[in-house]
């Protein structure tokens, strides 16, 4: 998982007389709040971070956190992967889609990212916008024992429930980036002393940069992987 971050702004001025400063034609074709997607309710760049609600087979919506991989251009495909034999791997096979939404509350990407959690609604209270999507497996590969499947996302349906000025908190993309380290310490293929020292120093991003939701949703780290622990006794 990836952190939202600022996007700059660069005004140009000219005074009477004065040459026009030099352009750079790439960074002019690239939009820095990213590339809007038909039928997406949010621009997106980069690997977008969003939890997913795709239905179970006890016909309750099991969440999750998921990468959304951005096209090139507006009409290229949006796409996502799964890793292993995971919920949303399997929801996504025998249901053929589900429910993608984007939110700024800490606390809902450390319950995805590292709970179970089930709904009974597709659309979570903290979503600030959603979209109903079809996923089709279209490439995979395997890197050791993990099947990594690509999905093509197609939108059916989007809505978007807030809309807010962005604002930026370090601690946010302190707590995204711990919940990836936090779901690699039991995978061998990860150093765990590594994964330890990322998360100390996540927790400290936290502690001073952080508010009361950002520290909240560390805390439920703490709750789920018992690492300060495992870091004491390392």
């Amino acid at each position: 998982m990836t952190a939202d971050r600022p996007d700059d702004e660069t005004s140009e001025r000219t005074g009477d007389g004065a040459a026009d400063p030099p352009r750079n034609g790439a960074a002019e074709r690239t939009d820095p709040a990213g590339v809007a997607p038909d039928g997406w309710p949010v621009r997106l760049r980069g690997v977008t971070e969003s939890v997913v609600a795709t239905l179970g087979p006890n016909d309750r919506w099991n969440v999750a956190a998921l990468g959304i991989h951005a096209p090139d251009d507006p009409d290229g495909p949006v796409t996502a992967r799964t890793y292993g034999r995971t919920r949303t791997w399997r929801n996504f096979d025998e249901r053929g889609g589900g429910v993608v939404q984007f939110t700024v509350d800490p606390r809902t990407f450390v319950d995805a990212a590292l709970t179970v959690r089930e709904a009974d609604d597709p659309v979570l209270p903290s979503a600030d916008a959603w979209v109903e999507v079809r996923a089709e497996e279209v490439a995979a590969e395997t890197e050791g024992d993990t099947t990594i499947r690509t999905w093509e996302l197609e939108p059916v349906e989007a809505e978007v429930v807030t809309e807010r000025v962005p604002t930026v908190n370090r601690g946010f993309g302190a707590v995204v980036d711990a919940t990836v380290a936090a779901s690699r310490l039991d995978v061998p293929a990860f150093d765990t002393e590594e994964l330890l020292d990322r998360l100390r120093y996540f927790a400290d991003v936290v502690e001073r940069c952080g508010g009361p939701a950002e520290r909240e949703a560390f805390a439920r780290i703490d709750g789920a992987t018992g690492w300060r622990e495992r870091a004491d006794e390392s």
